[in-house]
């Protein structure tokens, strides 16, 4: 298998970006950097860089009829396979660009480009009922316009993935099966969301490790729970979540649980085809935000990150921001933003262990977070306030007596307030042995 990919014929790409007026030169270059790495993992290499400075992008062509001729130049003299647009192309803009360069060359975007990678590494089958799912929801709006393109299959990238025979059916079988996937995938969200509530009431705390692509989320799993994933130094290596079993050096159990990468300008329709998946964040107790500290950009991947779990409505719970591999920091790293609080940074290096023990511990008290194990003696007359602890607290032991039921259970400040009456205040003996 080594010799094999190592022989692989890599695809020779250009990539093609536009510069209007209210872009930034920085922004603008970092984009073609990831979009450059998005190429190196897909199986691709790029070959140049074009860039159109025009103030708004052109109908027909969206760099305009000049530019084409330019890149068509380019891509006949360094024997260009593929073109590859930092944007989301219209299906005409397609069809024109394919048209009108005089080489024989694939145009795509880059929500094709992540689409293809997402295919490449989906191995379960929800990810991959996802990945299909997502390519379909972007292929109908394309059906028009793109000619023979349909009528064959083709390989390497933008062409691969479990959606991809489907392409040469009409619209309408595209839709019924559309509407077979979501089905499918509401079914097994309703099992993840079984397997979800059957957690809660364990009462272990569930940790979500969140961070853009490449920031390290799966070694830190790996070097902490031995779980075995692929850890790779490419974006999306990890597209399926995995969730193991962690004790922490106080001896609180907890779920980690490994997500998939955020990344700038992430396709809505991804985004909606990995919601059940994505959600694994929504529904943690803690979030541990990796951010990578080797590159220069790590501020900007922040801001990113911060903004998805908005979008999920997971940016107001207990968050610990993880500094990664701060062994090989870029130059002119400062360390955590001065609007994230000290308590909840850490800095490690998940692949020699560097910083572990420190981030356990801020980690340990994230989970706790003020709970307590407290008993509560409470009446038959009030046995309704037993269900409210089963619901709000985490159970551990239940004894009936005569006249009332004894309740041990892992309580939040809140929950405690509320149940004052019932709480049994502890002797000073059993004070001081605690």
């Amino acid at each position: 298998m080594e010799s094999i990919i190592k022989e692989e014929k890599l695809t020779r790409c250009a990539l093609v970006a536009i510069n209007t007026r209210y872009d930034d030169e920085s922004d603008i270059e970092a984009s073609f950097d990831e979009l450059e790495r998005l190429v190196e993992t897909a199986g691709g290499e790029a070959v140049f860089r074009l860039l159109q400075n025009k103030s708004t992008p052109d109908v027909r062509t969206y760099i305009g009829q000049g530019k084409v001729k330019e890149l068509s130049d380019l891509c006949q003299a360094n024997e260009i396979e593929l073109v590859i647009f930092d944007t989301e192309l219209s299906p005409s803009q397609i069809r024109n660009l394919e048209d009108e360069i005089e080489a024989d060359v694939r145009v795509i975007d880059r929500s094709m480009l992540i689409l293809d990678i997402f295919a490449l590494h989906a191995t379960s089958g929800e990810g991959k009922l996802q990945v299909e799912l997502a390519q379909l929801r972007y292929t109908i709006p394309r059906l028009m316009g793109k000619g023979t393109e349909l009528s064959r299959l083709g390989g390497g990238i933008g062409t691969r993935g479990p959606g991809e025979s489907k392409l040469e059916t009409d619209r309408r079988h595209l839709m019924r099966r559309i509407s077979a996937l979501e089905a499918q995938l509401k079914e097994m969200d309703f099992n993840r969301a079984t397997q979800r509530k059957a957690r809660e009431k364990s009462g272990i705390c569930k940790v979500a490790i969140a961070g853009y692509t490449n920031a390290g989320k799966s070694t830190l799993l790996n070097y902490l729970t031995g779980a075995g994933i692929l850890a790779e130094d490419k974006l999306f290596a990890t597209l399926d979540p995995t969730t193991r079993k962690f004790t922490l050096p106080d001896n609180t159990e907890i779920l980690l649980t490994d997500t998939v990468g955020f990344i700038r300008n992430l396709p809505h329709h991804l985004i909606r085809a990995f919601r059940s998946t994505l959600d694994e964040v929504k529904y943690a107790d803690v979030i541990m935000i990796l951010v990578d500290t080797s590159d220069p950009r790590c501020d900007e991947q922040l801001e990113v990150t911060q903004k998805l779990l908005f979008d999920l409505d997971a940016a107001n719970k207990p968050i610990l921001y993880v500094y990664n591999k701060c062994d090989m920091a870029a130059p002119g790293f400062m360390g955590a933003s001065s609007r994230i609080p000290t308590a909840s940074v850490a800095y490690i290096s998940a692949k020699t262990g560097v910083g572990i023990n420190e981030m356990l511990e801020t980690l340990s008290a994230l989970c706790n977070g003020g709970k307590t194990k407290e008993i509560f003696v409470i009446p038959f007359s009030d046995q309704g306030q037993v269900n409210a602890l089963y619901k709000y607290a985490t159970v551990h032991d239940v004894q009936y007596g005569d006249e009332h039921v004894v309740v041990c259970a892992t309580v939040d400040k809140e929950t405690k307030g509320r149940m004052q009456k019932y709480l049994k205040r502890r002797s000073e003996d059993e004070e001081t042995e605690e």
